[in-house]
Parts: C-alpha cells; structure tokens; sequence
C-alpha cells in the first residue's frame, strides 16, 4: 500500500475527526480509510488514533506525528508544485490575517517587497487579536504567534517565539533584581488583561519543569503595545517577545531578568485550510516569510509597534 496516501489518509481522518468525512472528501468507502490507518499504524508499531463508534481523537504519539505529516505534506506539495508551475507566474487575490500588533509590525511592512516581487497578486491584510476561523472566512492564511491548538488547520513553523521579563535600568535599581518567579509577586507587574494572549500566565522553567504564573500589578491592559510603553516608562516588569523588545534590549533601555528561568520558545506559524492544490500565491508567500524571518537581522532592524 503506498505510504504517502496512508499518510495522506492519517491527516484528513486526523483533521476531520471522522472517517466517514474524510472518506467522502476523497469519494472512497469510509472502511477504505480504516484500512489504511490500521496499516499505518501496523507499519510504524504505534496507536495513533482511539476509534470509538461516536468520534475518533489522536493518541499521545498521534498528535506529534500529525504535526509532523502536516509539515512533510506541505513541504511535497511545494515540490511538485514548484516543478509544475514552470515559469507560470503568481496571480490572484491572497488574503492574510494575523494578530494585530506582531502584523502592524512584521507582516504589513513586508507586503510591498512581496508585492513588488509578484506584479500580478493583490492582498486583503486583517488584523485582529480575534482567532478567525480562516476556512470559513474565507482566507488563505493567518499568521499566529504561539500555541496552536487546533489540529485541523496545516501549519508552517516560520520562526522561534521567545518571552522575556523586561524592565528599565530605572525600575530594577528602584525595586531590586528579581532572583526567582516566586519574587514577581512583590513586584509591579504589567499584565495582559486580553483573553486572547497569555491566558496560562507567564511561563518559566523551575524545577526542572514549565511553571504559568500570573502574577498581580496595579496595570493591566489588552494591548500588548500599551503594556511594552508602559514598561518603558518605569512602570514594572513586562513578559515580551524578544522581537517586540530586542532592539530596547541592545540600545540599553530595557534589561532582561530571570533569563536563566526562560520557557522554551513556542512558534510564530503560518497556517492554511489545507495543503492540496495550495495556489501558487500562498506558497510564494510562505516561502518569502520563512526567508525574511530567518533572518536575525529582521527582528532587530523591526520598528515600534508591536504588541503581543
């Protein structure tokens, strides 16, 4: 039986939560899909999916090879399409969400250059803090910083998403040098009050293990850019991404702390409905922000006005 299309089949159960559904998006017999997950799961010695006769949900060893396969698929279908397309150049109407300030920051400004690249796309940019339901509002991707935790959609890695406890030279020398998480909460700490961002809290490793606090201030906003010039000012320590705060950092205005209790990083992502028959324009501009992001330059070179 042909590995890609048991791969395949893994994906489009994985993702519909069915198999009925994801039969009939491939007009074969629901039994036909069981049978190539069984012979997957077979080949590779692993449960990756509980069948039951009311839903179907991923193992453990299910969800890491599912980001895994999506990746692998995504990155075959670019392939074959970079062979197919020939000298066809990118044309049609490509729309894009993400997060409002990291796209103020890093998407809207790259526009012109990708623009300029393909004469013949034009883009819709929203921004919005919501989580849009890409497929049914019709986009044909979001870029998304953080967590992702639905499985449904095909996601690209695109770059590292660090956080760092900031503040001022003024603050720390006015308060102290935090020595441990546990000593925020004698601190001033700036917050964010939005459900859309940190909603565990802050993340640091003790112990050995990834620890959320949430610590408490007399601040607290739902706009990460209010909090990063809040921060600036002297008002208390802040929980940014170091490609919101990097260049403050370099210049001296703001000085990192508990740097050796940092979280592993999580993603900024690219995400699409799916991965067959991608158009050219999504893929060109996937592939242009993996190249602009990888750059380290990019992160420090970025103006103000990020939020996140």
């Amino acid at each position: 039986m042909d590995r890609l299309k048991q791969i395949e089949s893994f994906v489009s159960v994985a993702s519909k939560g069915s198999l009925t559904a994801a039969a009939q998006l491939e007009g074969v017999a629901p039994a036909v899909m069981g049978r190539r997950i069984d012979a997957l799961e077979a080949r590779l010695g692993v449960k990756l999916l509980l069948r039951t006769t009311r839903r179907i949900s991923l193992t453990h060893e299910g969800s890491a090879f599912l980001e895994d396969c999506q990746r692998l698929l995504t990155e075959f279908n670019s392939a074959e399409a970079s062979v197919s397309a020939g000298g066809v150049k990118a044309s049609g109407h490509l729309r894009i969400t993400a997060p409002a300030g990291f796209g103020r920051r890093h998407v809207a400004p790259l526009l012109p250059e990708f623009l300029a690249g393909h004469p013949d796309v034009s883009v819709s940019l929203n921004l919005s803090d919501r989580v849009v339901d890409i497929g049914a509002e019709g986009f044909d991707c979001a870029v998304r910083v953080g967590d992702l935790p639905d499985s449904s959609l095909i996601s690209v890695r695109l770059a590292d998403n660090r956080r760092l406890c900031v503040a001022t030279p003024a603050y720390l020398k006015r308060a102290g040098i935090p020595q441990h998480p546990s000593e925020l909460a004698r601190h001033a700490c700036l917050t964010l009050s939005s459900d859309a961002s940190q909603t565990r809290g802050w993340a640091f490793v003790i112990d050995g293990a990834v620890q959320h606090l949430r610590p408490n201030g007399r601040l607290d906003c739902s706009d990460g850019q209010v909090l990063h010039d809040w921060c600036l000012a002297g008002l208390g320590l802040a929980w940014r991404s170091t490609w919101e705060v990097e260049g403050d950092i370099a210049a001296g205005r703001l000085l990192s702390v508990l740097d050796t209790f940092a979280a592993p990083p999580n993603g900024i992502y690219a995400l699409f409905p799916q991965a067959k028959h991608l158009p050219l324009r999504v893929r060109l501009w996937v592939d242009f922000l993996k190249l602009r992001y990888a750059d380290p330059g990019f992160w420090r070179a970025a103006g103000p006005g990020a939020a996140g």
